[in-house]
């Protein structure tokens, strides 16, 4: 075995040094995965086998670019050769190099979430649907759930199953559009993050001279956190690997915590069947916690039913129980966090940056952030909006995106009036109408005026055309010019720097600063000579001698969240659990432990939820290093209402041994003891100062909930009525009769629910 290998415990060394035929790796959080997937990487290289044989998925550019780092430190520069990056990289430069057999220019734009959002707003008005039933971001996300099960428009408007669900709840138009949202993609040469991998499988199904290209140069595939893979990604990594079998996934299914986005554990729980001949190895011991947390967290994921049975330990030191605050109300709970962290801090000699709040949902930070303000504690939201979110960098990006491919209608919707030129809504307005009528592009609308016969004024055509054609010259620069040069030509050209520095806006050199940084972020990627993610089609190609816009592009284009954070400064960070996957910290606290908001009252009606909770919060405890608290509160307002909470039921399944329970001065039960209704004990001490202050009723202004639930006979459209979980919603339709009577109802906070008034148990508030 390698002496490479040697610095590796025993069950890393061994996964590590399995190399042919199929391998599954659970890694237990904390157990070093990256370590033993990089190790594992440089032992074939050690070995002889050729980097450019070698695909290593990942989910974040940066886990990519901080392996392929190791691996570089390894066995030196021969690791650049790696195609190593995220699936939506990697399968990007794949499809750039093939695209011309999909119908596509082989530099097609990327659009992100915003984009494809915007393309939906226009089809809902184009098609005259009510925005408010047909929400974009509902449609997006039945579009892309579609696509990521490889499901096409065509499959999806002749699907009874998927169409009935859409008639139910009212937007039987879903189908419409995504046959019109994909056609407007194409138009524009443009693909969503979704499409990626829709036609990556396209293109290895159809074209098989190209599959048998790419099963024989990835000899030797890896994909990492393979838990969080859709049905998309499993089955183009399956075709891949159907020739030779060298096929490595590690992951861990107690840390699948991403079903809403398509993600299918039965992924991980299925690549022993897939595989019968595999080889299995556990990362069982933890380097990141305390033997209290990690026990805390072995005693929770053990109540999963189905799960890869495994036992996570650790040689770290014992540490301190895990703690439990019980706050009075979200207030309290806030400062009683804030006094711990400060405390904490002072004790241990910590910085803020060793400290992260972590919470089930955004709106519970509001509490947190007024107490951390009060107490003076720098606190930042992680994954608020990112460097290359702000409006200007998106502009200035609008700008390169078309100058490289003239067809994306986003891009010049965005900014062909940005500074203003003179050509106003109305013009745009049949601008599109023209495109869309003749199924092109607005770019060949534009170059095409008198051919459509537009009643366009000669004036605003010429300052359209004017337009587009300095796009044109610019665009015939892409292939002869560097794309920090051709960038910085394209913003002093749009006037955009004009505009910001002749307003009086006070944000405006802020803004102006912020262009001029992404400047400097180009003029670096040009300096930079690493390969971008994925590798050139040929490993004997000569270098370029210059880095191009349209690459600078799709390495933004297709930053993840994660990717787009810059390193935290000395502040505390606040986020959800989901957002936390893959970090740690010394100090973690995670509030709001009650029923119904951890786990979701969306997810208790079924085990398969359920567990996904439990691995969320499993998630939660084992990113804590040295210190974690957890709390609830008594009372906490939700959509206006104040209501009593009831610990959560995670809370109750943690070791006792494992976990301190509140000081008993606070009349707080003894240690160990995890009764269910905490909020009845409370009504039995004596009151707290915050709960005098406040007139606790689930639902203020309506009945109480002593009231007896209306006859469903007496529920009709228009009433507003009232859940015992959702809260106060208005009923927009109802149908069947007798007991298969439903309705259709809207609750604030909540959404869209619909209900089978038999169980449903609505109380009238009112009847208009």
């Amino acid at each position: 075995m390698s002496e490479l290998l040697d610095q590796l415990n025993d069950a890393q060394r061994e996964a590590a040094a399995c190399t042919e035929g199929p391998v599954m790796i659970i890694a237990g959080a904390g157990s070093g995965k990256t370590r033993t997937l990089t190790y594992r990487i440089a032992h074939l290289v050690e070995g002889g086998v050729d980097p450019f044989n070698i695909l290593a998925l990942t989910f974040t550019n940066k886990a990519a670019g901080e392996m392929k780092e190791r691996i570089m430190h390894l066995v030196g520069a021969e690791a650049r050769n790696l195609w190593m990056g995220t699936f939506h990289s990697i399968f990007a430069r794949v499809l750039r190099a093939e695209a011309q057999k999909m119908g596509y220019i082989s530099t097609f734009t990327i659009y992100d979430t915003d984009d494809s959002k915007s393309v939906i707003k226009q089809l809902i008005k184009q098609l005259n649907l009510d925005p408010k039933v047909y929400n974009p971001g509902y449609v997006l996300n039945r579009i892309s759930m579609a696509k990521s099960n490889l499901i096409s428009p065509d499959d999806y408007a002749n699907n009874p199953e998927i169409m009935q669900t859409d008639i139910t709840a009212r937007k039987p138009e879903i189908a419409r559009i995504y046959q019109l949202y994909n056609q407007r993609l194409r138009n524009a040469m443009a693909m969503d993050f979704d499409d990626l991998l829709f036609n990556m499988n396209v293109l290895l199904r159809d074209f098989p001279e190209v599959l048998v290209k790419y099963q024989n140069r990835f000899r030797y595939i890896m994909v990492d956190e393979y838990q969080d893979t859709n049905y998309a990604q499993y089955l183009i990594v399956k075709k891949l690997a159907a020739r030779y079998q060298n096929i490595c996934v590690v992951g861990d299914d107690a840390q699948s915590i991403y079903a809403f986005r398509g993600a299918n554990i039965q992924n991980i729980f299925n690549f022993k069947r897939d595989y019968p001949n595999l080889n299995l190895f556990k990362l069982e011991q933890n380097y990141r916690s305390t033997q209290n947390i990690v026990a805390a967290a072995n005693s929770i994921i053990a109540q999963n039913k189905e799960q890869i049975k495994k036992e996570v330990w650790t040689d770290n030191a014992k540490g301190e129980p895990l703690r439990l605050l019980r706050a009075a109300d979200e207030r309290d709970e806030g400062r009683q966090v804030a006094d711990s962290i400060m405390a904490t801090r002072l004790d241990e000699d910590l910085d803020y940056k060793d400290f992260a709040i972590l919470y089930r949902t955004n709106i519970q930070s509001r509490a947190i952030e007024e107490a951390l303000r009060k107490m003076n504690i720098p606190y930042r939201i992680y994954q608020g909006i990112s460097f290359y979110g702000r409006k200007e960098i998106k502009d200035v990006l609008a700008y390169l995106r078309l100058v490289v491919n003239n067809h994306d209608d986003e891009s010049l919707q965005r900014i062909i009036n940005l500074p203003p030129r003179g050509i106003g809504q109305t013009t745009m307005d049949r601008l599109r109408i023209a495109a869309a009528d003749n199924d092109v592009s607005l770019c060949t609308v534009i170059e095409n005026l008198p051919q459509f016969g537009l009643d366009i004024n000669q004036s605003t055509a010429a300052k359209v055309t004017d337009f587009m054609l300095m796009i044109k010259r610019f665009s015939a620069m892409v292939a002869t010019t560097d794309a920090f040069s051709i960038a910085k030509q394209i913003v002093l050209a749009s006037g955009l720097l004009t505009m910001l520095r002749n307003d009086d806006d006070p944000d405006n050199p802020n803004r102006i600063e912020n262009i001029e940084e992404l400047l400097n972020g180009i003029q670096e990627f040009c300096d930079n000579d690493d390969e971008p993610e994925g590798m050139p089609d040929q490993p004997d190609n000569d270098a370029k001698p210059f880095r191009t816009l349209d690459e600078f592009l799709q390495q933004v284009l297709l930053l993840t969240s994660e990717d787009k954070e810059k390193e935290s400064p000395d502040k505390v960070s606040l986020m959800t659990i989901h957002s936390a996957k893959g970090l740690e910290f010394p100090c973690v606290y995670v509030v709001g432990m009650e029923e119904n908001l951890f786990p979701s009252m969306l997810s208790i009606s079924s085990r398969q939820d359920l567990e996904e909770e439990r691995r969320l919060f499993y998630v939660a405890v084992t990113r804590a290093e040295r210190h974690l608290t957890l709390s609830y509160a008594l009372t906490r307002y939700q959509y206006g209402n104040a209501s009593c909470q009831e610990m959560s039921r995670f809370v109750e399944e943690i070791d006792p041994a494992y976990i301190q329970m509140p000081s008993r001065k606070r009349s707080f039960p003894e240690p160990g003891t995890f009764p269910r209704a905490f909020a009845n004990i409370g009504r039995q001490a004596q009151p707290e100062p915050q709960l005098k202050k406040r007139v606790l009723s689930p639902i203020p202004k309506g009945p109480t909930m002593a009231n007896s639930p209306a006859e469903i006979n007496k529920i009709q459209t228009g009433m507003r009525v009232s859940h015992t979980k959702f809260g106060i919603g208005k009923v927009l339709s109802v149908e069947g009769e007798a007991d298969s009577r439903k309705a259709i109802v809207f609750f604030e906070g909540t959404g869209q629910k619909q209900l089978l008034l038999k169980f449903a148990k609505l109380t009238i508030v009112s009847d208009n």
